[in-house]
């Protein structure tokens, strides 16, 4: 299984932008997915989460701003990000989960402020 994650980039506080992870290999529908971020100096953290029946899981920090969605015809899963703040900064990970867990090689977020 493979993950290729896009869609990173510089934006000014109170932009958008949508994170996409393509996934190769394996089976798509019966992966729970998620995305973790980690910024610098510190340790690598939750941020959203779909199961594969599509329940969703949201960090408190994010909340009512991010919204994970998968599309099973792309074997993709997307973080629309909005409303960003400079503490979103980091390096965006995608995680592809069933028995195994599967990274992807991260994109880099940056919000200025």
């Amino acid at each position: 299984v493979q993950l290729q994650a896009s869609g990173g980039g510089l934006v000014q506080a109170g932009g958008s932008l949508r994170l996409s992870c393509l996934v190769s290999g394996g089976t798509f529908s019966r992966y729970a997915m998620g995305w973790y971020r980690q910024a610098p100096g510190k340790q690598r953290e939750l941020v959203a989460t779909i199961s594969s029946g599509g329940i969703t899981y949201y960090a408190d920090s994010v909340k009512g701003r991010f919204t994970i969605s998968r599309e099973g015809a792309k074997n993709t899963v997307f973080l629309q990000m909005n409303s960003l703040k400079p503490e979103d900064t980091a390096v965006y990970y995608c995680q592809a989960k069933l028995w195994l867990e599967w990274w992807g090689q991260g994109t880099q977020v940056t919000v200025s402020s």
